[in-house]
């Protein structure tokens, strides 16, 4: 009997030190493994849920971390949830959509938050996180090479919005060897008299016009017929932030890759996960896909070559 105590002992003092690790981890007698990131978005069905599917794909597969997912309804809880997350470990919070910037915004300084999947962040200089506005420099980049020819972008845009945006656009149109007109609207009657205003003005061989993500400016109801209307009948060409426009006569939009947009926000979400500190501020969609209308195009009198226009991530009209 001593000599198998003996052996008890040797081997106890051997699996000790995975013993403690396994303990730390949480992972010992069963105990669920407690998550690092946490991915908050809005409860909704489909076809919208799927873009929010993807997203966290997208987070899982660069984060290498487990991640939970939480559906928050309209009339959530902000501080229940809070707790929630904190009981359950996650750290670090990616918020996506409006429901997540509004429960973002209710959490204390304790959590961690990355934004995402948002047009415009009213705290974005406090907040860290990538908006839904493509980058004005990618979009000028797919401008200039469908239309070398392009001189002058005229944008009309509320400067409650998106007057960041604006300031990237200028440092962009500059590098790019373009002229940004920008144009202040408040409101939809001003914004209506800005574009009949540029459309009357514009130069079909030089200028485009930009319709950036706006709620005001870009109105779908009243705004976006408008513009439509002018720049088929003026052949001034536009291009915009969504591709909704695409569908209905733009020549081209970026919009998001939902998948690479979700790599993106756990890339910022493992900075501050690792106490980096990276910087406070929202930046710019990076990751995009590109959607193209040829028969805009051969309106405005473009001829795409066909090798470009396999690079198209969406074509329109379908054929």
């Amino acid at each position: 009997m001593p000599d198998l105590d003996f052996r008890h002992r040797r081997l106890v003092l051997t699996l000790l030190p995975s013993l403690c690790a396994v303990l730390a981890s949480g992972r010992a007698l069963g105990a669920p493994a407690a998550e690092s990131l946490a991915v908050i978005f809005p409860d909704i069905g489909q076809p919208h849920r799927k873009i929010f599917t993807e997203i966290i794909e997208g987070i899982e597969e660069q984060a290498k971390l487990r991640v939970r997912g939480y559906p928050v309804a309209a009339n959530a809880d902000f501080t229940e949830l809070q707790a929630l997350l904190k009981r359950n470990g996650g750290k670090v919070v990616i918020a996506l959509g409006r429901q997540g910037l509004q429960a973002a915004s209710a959490f204390d300084a304790s959590t961690g938050v990355v934004v995402g999947c948002v047009s415009s962040v009213p705290d974005s200089e406090r907040l860290r996180g990538i908006s839904l506005q493509p980058d004005p420099a990618l979009l000028f980049s797919n401008l200039k090479s469908m239309m070398p020819h392009v001189r002058r972008v005229i944008v009309v845009y509320n400067p409650q919005t998106n007057a960041a945006m604006i300031k990237l656009a200028r440092e962009a149109a500059r590098s790019h060897g373009l002229e940004l007109l920008a144009l202040e609207a408040g409101d939809l009657a001003i914004a209506a008299r800005r574009y009949e205003s540029a459309f009357a003005s514009a130069d079909s061989r030089t200028d485009a016009v930009w319709l950036p993500s706006d709620p005001v400016t870009v109105d779908e109801s009243t705004i976006v017929p408008l513009v439509l209307k002018e720049s088929w009948n003026r052949s001034v060409p536009i291009f915009s932030s969504s591709i909704l426009h695409v569908k209905k006569g733009a020549l081209f939009a970026l919009y998001p890759n939902n998948f690479e947009l979700g790599r993106d926000l756990a890339t910022l979400a493992i900075g501050v996960l690792n106490g980096e500190n990276p910087r406070p501020g929202v930046t710019p969609l990076r990751a995009v896909r590109t959607a193209f209308n040829w028969r805009s195009a051969s309106h405005f009198g473009l001829s795409v070559a066909l090798g470009q226009q396999r690079t198209f991530d969406s074509i329109f009209p379908e054929p």
